[in-house]
């Protein structure tokens, strides 16, 4: 196939297993000065053509956008991830909430293990009635219940970053997608050109007018085209199951529709999109809400020092003719040993705050960072698109209409002519890689900074 080496100069170009040079030859010898006056009358027959004929594709905005809205509500991992921040969401009251109360029955018997012995000759024999309560220190409550809240934040923050990334492989599919069908689509229409070239020539041949070498390369152009179509099909499948995969159905379940892709107008001017990826990234939201988190922790470790209660009542029932006890007590949780364990939790609980500030910097500067590579990518594309519609293809046109030209009055050989038809169905092919490109990029932009409306 074609092996571009540059658009500058005398550009080699690998067409049949061996180097040509693009600029056309002049006919060596009277048989093939023949054989092109023959094409020459033949070629406006065969169906390919400076202009290459436009598959009329419908808008994908709309559909895209259903996509999209598919995976958020059934992409697998979307799934999982919301199911995880709802349950995360019950756990605050559960950590502001008081440990379960200890309720205790106590049989009290005097001169015997068997139950209510000395019930009637001892004072000492009671059946009590109790309950205590553990009591955390002061403060120890409010921030369990802060961190929960920050837990249930950071699942948000992943629930958020699983519905982007799914947003995101579905564009990308999407467009990956759309280059395939359209470099399908230009394969075939080669391979019908090329079939008609290979007649002519074989028809050309058999009267004694071209050389055998032509046909033979005629016919390893079209197999290499088989192979290459036969490739684009494979690929496009895999595509499709990863699209399918992404949008949560199965792989056996109908192709998805492609429609046409128009490049997306992107306005973002490049100062503020630091502030925006800071603001809007969800990996440095969930950086942020771990760092909170780290620094709730650092302040129930200090609380540490505070010792927790325990409050309890019992209630002693005595035998008859003698009077009740009743019994009210306070414990406390001493931490006698605070410098093996509430000093070292306190230690170990500022540096995972200070490792989590460290960590929430390092992402707000790669967010800017890839939100900045993001935005110049589709300037560049931008660029780029405009230079393949305004130069690059109209100049492959008319170089192949030159080329068409100066066949039919004998001045470049067959050969010729199918290279620039090459040529141009390059560009054409480079020039959808472009869009696709564009939108890719155009989609991580979102999936870095959001909505870019």
């Amino acid at each position: 196939m074609l092996d571009d080496k540059g658009r500058h100069g005398a550009r080699r170009v690998r067409f049949g297993g061996q180097m040509r040079n693009r600029f056309p030859r002049a006919p060596g010898w009277r048989a093939i000065g023949i054989f092109l006056t023959a094409a020459a009358i033949l070629i406006p027959a065969l169906p390919f053509a400076a202009k290459a004929k436009q598959t009329s594709t419908r808008d994908s905005t709309a559909t895209l956008n259903k996509l999209v809205a598919e995976a958020l509500a059934q992409n697998p991992d979307v799934v999982a991830a919301q199911a995880r921040w709802q349950a995360t969401t019950h756990a605050p009251i559960q950590a502001r909430t008081l440990p379960d109360p200890e309720v205790q029955l106590q049989e009290f018997t005097v001169g015997s293990p068997q139950p209510f012995s000395g019930y009637e000759t001892s004072n000492f024999y009671y059946t009590g009635f109790g309950v205590s309560q553990d009591i955390p220190g002061p403060g120890k409550l409010a921030l369990q219940g802060k961190i929960a809240e920050k837990d249930a934040e950071i699942a948000q923050h992943q629930y958020e970053m699983a519905q982007r990334g799914a947003a995101e492989k579905v564009r990308e599919d999407y467009f990956e997608l759309f280059y395939l069908a359209k470099t399908l689509e230009l394969l075939q229409r080669s391979q019908t050109d090329l079939s008609h070239i290979e007649q002519t020539v074989q028809g050309l041949y058999r009267v004694g007018q071209a050389q055998a070498q032509d046909v033979l390369k005629a016919q390893l152009e079209a197999t290499r085209m088989l192979d290459e179509i036969e490739h684009r099909h494979l690929e496009m499948q895999q595509r499709q199951d990863d699209l399918k995969t992404a949008l949560g159905r199965d792989s056996t379940s109908a192709d998805i529709e492609i429609g046409d892709v128009r490049p997306t107008q992107v306005s973002l001017a490049s100062e503020p999109l630091t502030d925006l990826a800071e603001r809007r990234s969800p990996d440095v939201q969930l950086e942020r809400a771990s760092r909170e988190r780290s620094e709730e922790s650092l302040r129930l470790a200090q609380k540490g020092y505070l010792p927790d209660f325990t409050a309890g009542y019992v209630y002693e029932k005595t035998g008859p003719g003698f009077p009740d006890y009743y019994m009210l007590t306070l414990g406390a949780r001493i931490p006698l040993y605070f410098w093996r364990r509430q000093t070292p939790a306190i230690e170990e609980a500022a540096l995972d705050a200070a490792a989590a500030h460290a960590q929430m910097r390092a992402r707000m500067l790669d967010a800017s960072a890839s939100a900045q590579d993001q935005l110049v990518a589709i300037h560049i594309a931008d660029r780029v698109l405009t230079l393949y519609r305004e130069g690059l293809i109209p100049q492959g046109e008319n170089s192949l209409g030159a080329a068409m030209a100066g066949y039919r009055v004998g001045k470049v050989d067959f050969e010729s002519v199918l290279l620039a038809f090459v040529d141009l169905r390059n560009l054409h092919e480079e020039y959808y890689r472009e869009i696709a490109d564009h939108e890719i990029a155009v989609a991580r932009l979102e999936q870095t900074i959001g909505d870019l409306k």
